[in-house]
């Protein structure tokens, strides 16, 4: 059986290779992280039937836990890890062709830390290198959004630098806290411990960890930094930044709230968090004319209903929120590579400019639908099993205040779907703008190596919103391994 431990070092050790292999021959460095992720999705498929029965806990230096780093390879860990390579495998794939200008080989290394730092997020079980692969993550993301060199490029960098440098020390100083009063830093012990400390003592920290991981998470009001990095990022990065970055400080937030805090106490909070983070990213959506900075706003919308979902601390809405996750990062990550070749071929981030894509770029432009009507969580696609989970969850309470909510749920996916009903319609139904250029042979559909994994996301949209049960057989298990505070204890620690 494969080692847990592979899905960070393979990643880690290739992405260290990378500029190596560049200094002899660049051009097989494109291939490096396709090659990485088919891997670690390879190693996360025959990881999974195992934990599903028991999670995997992995110990370093021949100590147990608490007294060594170790991992835990439960439902949830695994279950994102394998989202994080197929995202990562595919986007992989579409940045072969796309990515051929500036320091190649610099691109894909950072690329890889990148996806290393996603996945030894989600894998730890220690506090201290939760940190650690949440700056491996956020440095790289700096990097990567600057990658053009332009003016835009580097000042949105600067502006994301400052906020999550903001967030990376108060994460580091909530940690500090948190030492100081357990003096441990595995999430399992603080965890057995937490009650033998007074609640006003462990405030201060929770505030600290929560907000500092909450920028990258991108929730109200820290989401300054997404818009710009969104819009200015090459789309491959775009869609990856979307797609995965975000949603491992969501899943760090996540992972603070319910293993080692209990969420009960704030959860009225997370849950107004969440629908304000909602309507805020949906309504600012709606007003963009910049068709990534319109997606980068979606993406904070979605997160703020994620979010919601979290809020409400059940069974069946952690599910809806595990849900939402896959469901956002194959629609997002699709979305933003289907338009990444529109964007290249036209020359222009404008909505308008967009209009008649769907005659030059036909397969492009079917693909996008598909994602823009997944987000709107229309049928067969996956994100009305997703957004229908949620509202379930919701209405279970049988609450006037919780369908209260639900309504403005409803209401911010009408914003939603106005926007994008109003992009898809110029899409297949306007005419190109009269300044646009002239079709040439240059200027038709994205190439091969873009259109395999733009179809691949589509196809999978499809097939898991017709059939569902694909992923709930893996989501009920996931969301316990969240909300079980005892079990993941007594699987770190023993009885």
């Amino acid at each position: 059986m494969v080692n847990p431990i592979l899905l960070i070092a393979v990643p880690l050790g290739l992405g260290f290779i990378i500029p190596l292999l560049g200094l002899i021959w660049e051009k097989p460095t494109r291939y490096v992280p396709a090659a990485a992720m088919v891997f670690n999705l390879a190693a996360s498929l025959l990881l999974l039937p195992k934990v599903l029965q028991r999670p995997w806990v992995v110990e370093t230096a021949g100590l147990p836990p608490p007294f060594s780093i170790h991992l835990v390879a439960g439902p949830l860990g695994v279950g994102l890890s394998l989202l994080i390579a197929l995202v990562g495998l595919l986007v992989a794939i579409y940045a072969i062709g796309y990515v051929r200008e500036g320091p190649v080989a610099k691109y894909h290394s950072l690329y890889l830390f990148l996806l290393t730092g996603a996945t030894g997020m989600v894998l730890t079980a220690d506090l201290f290198n939760l940190f650690v692969f949440f700056e491996i993550l956020c440095i790289s993301s700096y990097a990567l959004v600057a990658y053009h060199g332009d003016r835009a490029g580097t000042e949105s960098s600067a502006k994301y630098l400052i906020q999550g440098a903001i967030g990376s020390s108060l994460v580091l100083i909530g940690i500090g806290f948190v030492y100081g009063l357990f003096g441990t830093l595995s999430m399992a012990d603080i965890a057995r411990n937490i009650d033998s400390v007074s609640p006003m003592k462990l405030f201060l920290p929770m505030a600290f960890l929560i907000t500092g991981f909450g920028v990258e998470a991108a929730v109200l009001p820290l989401n300054a930094w997404l818009p710009d990095a969104h819009s200015s990022a090459p789309s491959s990065i775009s869609a990856i930044l979307s797609g995965i970055a975000i949603k491992a400080g969501l899943y760090a937030v996540a992972r603070v709230l319910f293993t080692i805090y209990g969420a009960d106490t704030i959860a009225l909070l997370v849950l107004v968090i969440g629908i304000l983070t909602l309507l805020v990213g949906e309504m600012s959506a709606f007003s963009q004319n910049n068709i990534k900075r319109l997606l980068a706003y979606s993406s904070i919308g979605q997160i703020g209903l994620i979010v919601f979902a979290l809020g409400l601390a059940s069974a069946l809405g952690v599910q809806g929120a595990l849900f939402l996750v896959v469901s956002h990062a194959l629609a997002k990550s699709l979305l933003f590579l289907s338009v990444g070749y529109m964007i290249y071929r036209t020359g222009s981030m404008e909505i308008s400019s967009l209009y008649g894509m769907g005659r030059r770029m036909p397969v492009s432009a079917l693909c996008f639908t598909i994602g823009a009507f997944s987000l709107v969580g229309l049928p067969p696609f996956i994100g009305f099993p997703a957004k229908f989970t949620v509202i379930m969850a919701a209405l279970e309470r049988a609450d006037p205040l919780f369908t209260a909510l639900v309504g403005v749920v409803l209401v911010g996916t009408v914003v939603e779907g106005a926007y994008f009903f109003r992009i898809v319609q110029g899409l297949h139904f306007r005419p190109p703008p009269e300044s646009a250029t002239p079709a040439r042979a240059d200027q038709e559909e994205a190439p091969v190596s873009a259109l395999v994994p733009i179809c691949l996301l589509a196809a999978l949209i499809v097939a898991v919103g017709v059939y569902p049960s694909v992923l709930t057989h893996y989501l009920g298990p996931a969301a316990r391994d969240l909300l079980d505070k005892a079990a993941y204890i007594h699987h770190v620690l023993g009885p």
